[in-house]
């Protein structure tokens, strides 16, 4: 029996049982995955629970039993739910997955912290924010005079996201979504490139001569990895530095959804992750990347410009390229991968009609494909990927996309009523046959009306996204109202 082409994704459900059967020890993470293939290649049409059942990896005893252990988890977290945010409760032992109302997010939330393995390094404190340059009466200190090591260390005590420097003027910090200039720090052309310089190695430093332009990646140990951006321009050389943690983040520390989890487990596909610049689509893509190296015990290649978090293989076995160092180019690097027996292929972005190409093949030959693309939601993905290709084109590219794409995450970052951080807001496409159909077909303006009822099959808009945080009063409505596509959605707020 094939697959069929659009399957169903997991129900909620679904992926909360299968985990807490594991936790429990009822089951193991080999004869879960198993199943879960099992499950795809029968569209989804039978639950977790009877698969398992009928490949005799549980009895109906011990499947009652996991059910319980479900159900009382729920059943706590609707105890302990207070204004909707994530409980961080004491003890327990499941494993991370939402189950679907936000009184189940609570639940999946509690489930992601207790089942976080004992052997999992532990992450880098994260800075303490403080007061920040352009804040009434504030005063930040950034030592110039100490390497660009400490002038990091200094701009992520601010709570700083990305850290400017630019020759001839002050010192840039961007926090929480604002970029503030920091008093007394300005660059002279000659010291902005020293400190610039001093963190790249020669061959970086070749590219940068050659091209006017480099990405890197740098580490300052014990603190974070950043992603750094190095150009000439009129008058010197700047560079931006944006701040990764060491270690892969979890959804429940990105505040998304735990739901999101059940799209690892397909096995064949492609998932995008979009929005705009700084939105944080490389951290979402991360987290998935790693609930896939944590749960099942596959091959998983990663191609990006340049690297940014880094995966240790854990179950997986994880090889990550860097384009440009590893790799003339994606595109390159997507053809000979499908020599190298990858099951999860992860891309850093997709730029341009090859590489988009060579991410639908490999997805429609039996590989889960992850993916960020520049979008400003779920329904411009789609066209925007279409519209990639020339007119005598798009008609084969349609149907590929049709069977090919499985899941569209669409993101925003707004910055947290309380000033404490920031917040993402999602949007959700979920391709089952209706909306493949839309695609196939060149209806693709029908795709919001299918989302708009379709919350049960995990599919929401950005308006409903951000009309919930205003309504839980975590985010002002003048910020929610930046990024609506309908004013009319978003409510007056706490």
């Amino acid at each position: 029996m094939s697959t069929p082409a659009n399957p169903a994704p997991p129900s909620h459900a679904d992926a909360l049982l299968g985990r807490v059967a594991v936790a429990s020890k009822m089951i193991t993470m080999e004869q879960l995955a198993h199943a879960t293939r099992e499950q795809a290649r029968l569209g989804n049409t039978r639950n977790i629970g009877e698969v398992l059942v009928a490949m005799g990896f549980l009895d109906q005893a011990t499947l009652a039993k996991a059910v319980e252990i479900q159900r009382s988890v729920i059943a706590r977290a609707k105890e302990k739910k207070g204004d909707g945010a994530p409980m961080t409760p004491p003890v327990a032992k499941p494993v991370p997955v939402e189950v679907g109302a936000d009184t189940d997010r609570s639940a999946a939330a509690a489930l992601a912290r207790e089942a976080q393995p004992a052997s999992r390094p532990a992450t880098a404190p994260k800075p303490r924010p403080v007061p920040v340059a352009g804040a009434p009466g504030a005063v930040v200190k950034i030592g110039l005079d100490r390497g660009m090591d400490a002038l990091l260390v200094d701009a992520a005590s601010q709570g700083a996201s990305d850290v400017h420097l630019h020759s001839g003027s002050n010192l840039r910090l961007r926090v929480r979504g604002v970029l503030v200039e920091v008093p007394d720090s300005k660059l002279s052309p000659a010291v902005a490139e020293k400190l610039i310089l001093s963190v790249l190695n020669e061959e970086e430093r070749a590219l940068l001569e050659e091209h006017g332009e480099i990405d890197f990646s740098h580490t300052v140990k014990g603190l974070a990895r950043f992603r750094g951006n190095v150009y000439r321009q009129l008058r010197g050389l700047d560079a931006n530095f944006r701040r990764i943690s060491l270690q892969p983040p979890t959804l429940e520390d990105l505040g998304l959804p735990n739901s999101l989890a059940k799209f690892t487990n397909f096995h064949q596909g492609m998932v995008l992750v979009t929005g705009p610049s700084a939105c944080g689509k490389s951290s979402t893509m991360a987290a998935l990347v790693n609930l896939i190296n944590e749960e099942r015990a596959e091959h998983i290649l990663t191609i990006e410009d340049p690297i940014e978090y880094l995966h240790p293989s854990k179950r997986c076995v994880v090889n990550q390229r860097n384009v440009k160092r590893h790799t003339e180019s994606f595109a390159r690097a997507l053809r000979a991968a499908l020599r190298e027996d990858p099951d999860v292929i992860v891309i850093g972005e997709l730029r341009d009609p090859e590489t988009i190409s060579l991410a639908m093949t490999a997805a429609e030959t039996g590989h889960l494909v992850l993916a960020t693309l520049h979008t400003d939601n779920a329904v411009r993905t789609v066209n925007r990927i279409i519209g990639s290709f020339p007119p005598d084109q798009q008609d084969q590219v349609r149907s590929m996309l049709s069977e090919s794409l499985r899941v569209v995450i669409s993101q925003r970052l707004l910055p947290r009523a309380d000033a404490r951080g920031m917040l993402p807001a999602v949007e959700v496409l979920v391709v089952n046959r209706p909306v493949g159909n839309l695609i196939r077909e060149e209806k693709t303006i029908q795709i919001r009306s299918t989302m708009q009822t379709s919350a049960a099959l995990g599919m929401c808009l950005l308006d409903g996204s951000l009309a919930q945080l205003v309504k839980s009063g975590t985010v002002k409505r003048e910020e929610a109202l930046l990024h609506a596509e309908d004013p009319k959605a978003i409510p007056a707020g706490k």
